[in-house]
């Protein structure tokens, strides 16, 4: 059985962040399945890591998915509208067919009180979601930094 690597929630989540703030593929970001080290690189700007010359090699880099690929975009905005919003759930699937749809989103949310808890069941969702792919693919998540190697 291979072994895992360590790698902090919060480095994690760093990633994560990274790669999902621009459209799929803009932004990625590649952890080293021997260190746990996560390197950053960007199609639209220089990034200041500079990548490793095998890192499009599957077997000891780890590319971190987008939030699409998690369900965590629209459809994770959706489940929400769709569990807290059911009387507005055809007003937010119309948001989503257009530009600036978080925005309307969240408009709605703050109109109805419903912002925190938004932010609190996104935070959730994510973890989860992070947590699991990452012992999916070999990664040992920890909470809190990790501990320093003598």
């Amino acid at each position: 059985m291979s072994r895992t690597v360590d790698i902090a929630y919060d480095d994690l989540e760093s990633a994560f962040g990274w790669v999902s703030a621009a459209g799929p593929h803009e932004n990625a970001a590649y952890i080293s399945m021997a260190t746990g080290q996560i390197f950053y690189a960007s199609s639209m700007s220089d990034t200041e890591d500079e990548l490793p010359a095998d890192i499009e090699d599957t077997s000891r880099y780890l590319s971190v998915l987008h939030q699409n690929d998690l369900d965590l975009g629209r459809s994770l905005a959706l489940r929400f509208a769709e569990e807290r919003l059911s009387d507005s759930y055809r007003t937010v699937r119309e948001f989503f067919h257009h530009r600036g749809a978080y925005a309307r989103f969240k408009d709605l949310l703050e109109r109805r009180g419903l912002l925190e808890h938004w932010y609190e069941y996104e935070r959730k969702a994510t973890e989860g979601a992070l947590c699991a792919w990452a012992q999916d693919n070999g990664l040992t998540v920890v909470q809190g930094p990790l501990p320093t190697e003598a």
